[in-house]
């Protein structure tokens, strides 16, 4: 059970109840000999992630094991999770929550979501957001399905390849019944080719797909390439890591059309690949061609606040075959998580977590490029996220981590989508990705594990 102090003005509340002036009155009636009047031997408070960290430590020397060090990246990343995130999802009202039709959704369930879309309208800068859809991959292709709605477009799509292989994977499978061809654009210096993505664009392109900050962690320019979109009449998809808002433009401030994402960083925790949280957000104009659910607000008879299922074209509900989407669910349980997280991250805790990620995995890069046989495989701006190349091969170096209790990777050899890459780059090659979780001993713990000798 949580516990929550009680503010002054209750107390004073409670003081005035039993006919006492203050606390001090109560305490005045306990045997002098037996008051503590000296400040107590106690260490420095600990914060949240400090104190649950101690808590692991004391666990694992119990059993004779240390914990294990999370580096993962590709998609999926260790971030911190406040324990009351968990409190509020396992709620018997919110765990049992899936996915109600309008006579049976309940007003609890529906303010959660639209509180859920609220707040990701704000993190992407767009102006509505969905319910959302299965994860970050289908968000990417219900992202491209929606702009060949909006553009009457269906004959062509640019991708370019610093986006997560798994996202253009999806998309593939998605359209392999249509006609449209998917460019995708090579990226051997980790992020886009300017004047190659405009050799592409034509007016059957429907849109242009850029991951911000890309899987390789480096940053796009996306200014530039939405606004070559744009001039051939193509929508600009921007995949974003929504943690990442606390210190770089929204998608809706560079240009986005349509923003989707993984939402797994707010608040759900590493858990072998699922379920995860697909975000879907765009401008005011395509509302009325986005896939998925929408809650909306207005008032009843009485004049209450109230919120009602909005705008659904699925397949379950009036359109049948005709619906835009056949997606099913709004993983609900996940988007609540996400909700509850970003309402105590605030605007403040955004930054801090986008900063602290930020640092760190400078640091580490920095301490890295010294271990020799180390180096970083691009030398641009980069968020959380970096490809570190190892000589000895990418293998190599995960199986010297994992020795350490240290999870590192994945290595992009056995990832679809890098064809481009030489075949020694690709045995090289790995993630290396640092959240705001890390401690400096952490980064160094790795680096002493992938130095040699």
């Amino acid at each position: 059970m949580s516990y929550l102090f009680s503010t002054p003005d209750e107390q004073r509340q409670m003081l005035q109840r039993i006919g006492v002036d203050s606390l001090q009155t109560l305490l005045d009636q306990i045997p002098a000999e037996l008051q503590i009047n000296r400040p107590l031997d106690l260490p420095p408070a600990l914060s949240e992630p400090e104190l649950e960290r101690h808590l692991r430590d004391l666990a694992s020397r119990s059993v004779g094991t240390s914990g294990r060090t999370c580096f993962l990246g590709g998609g999926a990343y260790d971030h911190f999770i406040p324990a009351v995130v968990d409190e509020v999802a396992s709620r018997g009202e919110f765990y049992t929550a899936y996915t109600p039709y309008q006579a049976e959704a309940s007003q609890g369930t529906l303010q959660a979501f639209f509180e859920f879309q609220s707040m990701i309208a704000e993190l992407s800068g767009l102006d509505v957001a969905n319910s959302s859809l299965y994860e970050g991959g289908s968000g990417v292709a219900e992202a491209v399905l929606m702009a060949m709605r909006c553009t009457d477009r269906t004959g062509r799509v640019v991708v370019l390849g610093s986006t997560n292989p798994e996202y253009v994977a999806t998309l593939k499978t998605y359209l392999v019944n249509k006609s449209t061809t998917i460019d995708v654009i090579p990226t051997p210096d980790g992020v886009a080719n300017i004047a190659e993505l405009e050799k592409l664009l034509d007016d059957r392109t429907a849109c242009v797909v850029v991951q911000q900050p890309n899987f390789f962690g480096c940053l796009e320019e996306v200014e530039s390439i939405g606004k070559l979109a744009h001039g051939a009449g193509a929508l600009l998809v921007v995949s974003f890591d929504p943690l990442s808002t606390g210190i770089l433009k929204r998608p809706g401030e560079i240009g986005a059309d349509i923003a989707v994402a993984e939402g797994q960083s707010l608040g759900t925790p590493l858990q072998f690949g699922g379920p995860y949280l697909g975000i879907l957000a765009c401008r005011q104009q395509f509302v009325r061609k986005m896939p998925g659910r929408l809650i909306g607000q207005t008032v009843d008879r009485n004049g209450n606040r109230c919120f009602f299922l909005n705008l659904q074209a699925r397949e379950q509900h009036i359109r049948r075959a005709g619906a835009m989407s056949n997606i099913c669910t709004n993983q609900g349980l996940m988007a609540l998580r996400a909700t509850v997280y970003l309402s105590l991250l605030g605007p403040h805790g955004l930054k801090e977590v986008a900063e602290l990620s930020c640092r760190k995995a400078h640091y580490a890069a920095d301490r890295l490029k010294l271990v020799n046989g180390c180096e970083l495989s691009f030398g641009r701006p980069f968020f959380k996220e970096f490809v570190l190349k190892y000589r000895d091969g990418a293998d190599v170096a995960i199986r010297r981590a994992a020795a350490a209790n240290i999870d590192i990777g994945p290595a992009l050899g056995r990832l679809p989508g890098t064809d481009w890459m030489t075949s020694e780059e690709r045995d090289q090659s790995l993630l290396i990705a640092v959240t705001e979780s890390r401690t400096k001993d952490d980064i160094d713990r790795l680096v002493t594990a992938l130095s040699p000798g």
